[in-house]
Order: C-alpha cells, then structure tokens, then sequence
C-alpha cells in the first residue's frame, strides 16, 4: 500500500480509519454524524460524501505513526496504540466506543486459573506473550522485573501455559478470557478510541477548523447512541409534577395548545429509563406520548 503525504491544499483532510474489528462501527459512527463513508471488500481506499475529505483504511496499530508523519492529517486509532508506537501527535478528543460496547477495553496480564503467580513480580524470569510489546516491555522495566517478551500474531488466550508463562492480551467483558480458564494478575492500561491530529495540520486554521467541526459530530453522534427524544401532551395542572420525574438534560421544552388547559412537552432522556418513566407518565396525564431515536445530540 503506496500514498505519499497530504497536499497542503486547504480544506481538504486525509483520514486515517481503521481497518479491521472497528472498521463497521467507525463508518457507522460517522454515519450518524452526518459523513456516508463506503467500500468495497477488498478497498482501503473510501469513499466519502464530502469533497473536503478523503481516507484509507489501514491498522489501527499503524494510524498514530502515520498521522505523526503526516500522511494523514487526522485520524481514529486508540489510545494504545498512541502510547505503543510512541506518537507524537494532537489528542483531539475520546471516542469511546467498539466493535460491540460503548466502554472503555483494558490490557491485562494474565496467567493460568491456576497458575502459583499472584504478582508482575512472580513472572522473573518467565515468557510473556502479546501483541503490544514495548508497552509491556515499560511495564515490566518499571516494576524492575525482567521477562522475555515475544510478540504474539493472534490467539494469545491460548499459548498459556504449554508456549508461554503469561500473556497481556485486550479485553472488554472478561469473557474470552473466562472462557479460555484464564485470570488477571494487573491491569497495564485502559484504552479506548481517540481522535488524534497531525502537529503541522492542527496548525493550519482551515484543516484545524475541519477537524474540530468532526469531533464535534462524532462526539454529538456518540452521546445520541444512550439517548432518545420523548414528547407528550399534558395537562397544566400536571406540569409541575412531570417535571419533577423527568431526568432531562436540560429544562424541558414546553408549548402551547390550541387547548388553554394543555401544553406540549418535549425532552431528551436516558432511553434506559424510558420503559420506567412512559407509565409514570401516563399515570399523571400525558397523551400522546412518542419515543423516538437520536443522531447527535450536541452540547
């Protein structure tokens, strides 16, 4: 895969996007924040609905240091990966999201369910196994324990204990690592996606202006995905009372009727409290009741 670095034409950005596990969920993201990015099985090349953008999709474990040399002028990679490859770079904002949560993942040392290790210090002199490797070569050194760190391409969970002592390895639930008899010793890190910018890039008023307006949206989007929208008509004299049992974000919107003694109310809440507060709702008087989903949802 051959591009040389960005033109200097302004506005136009290059995107670094992820390929692989977070690729579905990025394109849906930035969906919801107003972009429409497409490709083809096989195409790193994107693309997108905005004449001002353009993009590839390459690791994440590649994004940071491609952004630091300016191949890109922006990009989404996580935030272990920044700290792997070291990258000197703008962290514009988190995004925390994944291929199936919205929470932050974890690397974890992890030994055998029954293994003697309770402790970094029980592995002197053990192999340890991840992907991240200079990150759990500092951890280590920090911690004045010397191991033999290997790299590892894949199926981590299942090397110890006939291939290696440990592993650092990623995870969201702990459930992969349950299912493979497997227990933390520490947690390294939490991580999460981050957008990140280029130093010359985020000096340059018109691409910093674009790469604001995107993290802007992204946030907005990303916000919108654990709320919902509810309106209702209501009796006046009710007013008070719904107020008091909405957890709005803000103070609700409320409107007239063509009826005095009635008012609209409108309002954005958690949709995990929605089945809770509908009945509530109805109970003290409102009609008309109507859930609906959000885009973004902008501070």
């Amino acid at each position: 895969m051959c591009f040389g670095p960005v033109s200097d034409r302004a506005p136009l950005l290059m995107l670094g996007l992820p390929k692989g596990s977070l690729e579905e969920s990025t394109k849906n993201l930035f969906a919801k924040a107003g972009w429409k990015i497409t490709t083809s099985s096989r195409s790193y090349r994107p693309s997108i609905d905005d004449p001002e953008l353009d993009g590839r999709f390459i690791r994440a474990q590649e994004v940071s240091r491609y952004v630091e040399h300016g191949f890109f002028d922006c990009g989404l990679t996580g935030h272990d990966w920044v700290l792997e490859n070291q990258s000197d770079v703008v962290d514009v904002c988190d995004l925390i999201y994944s291929k199936a949560s919205t929470q932050k993942s974890r690397w974890v040392l992890c030994v055998p369910e029954a293994s003697p290790v309770k402790s970094a210090a029980d592995l002197a002199g053990k192999r340890v196994a991840t992907e991240l490797i200079q990150t759990t070569k500092r951890f280590f050194e920090q911690k004045g324990v010397k191991v033999d760190v290997e790299f590892s391409w894949g199926a981590t969970e299942v090397k110890v204990p006939d291939l290696v002592d440990a592993i650092v390895d990623i995870t969201e639930t702990g459930s992969s690592l349950r299912a493979n008899k497997l227990r933390i010793v520490e947690t390294l890190l939490e991580t999460n996606t981050k957008l990140i910018a280029n130093k010359a890039s985020w000096a340059n008023p018109a691409k910093r202006k674009k790469i604001e307006t995107i993290a802007l949206l992204l946030r907005g989007a990303l916000e919108a995905e654990s709320k919902v929208g509810l309106k209702m008509n209501l009796p006046k004299k009710s007013l008070e009372a719904v107020v008091q049992a909405l957890p709005a974000l803000r103070n609700p919107t409320i409107s007239p009727l063509s009826s005095p003694d009635w008012i609209a109310l409108e309002t954005i809440i958690d949709e995990s409290v929605c089945r809770e507060i509908i009945p509530q709702l109805k109970a003290l008087g409102a009609e008309g009741i109507v859930e609906y989903p959000l885009n973004k949802v902008v501070y």
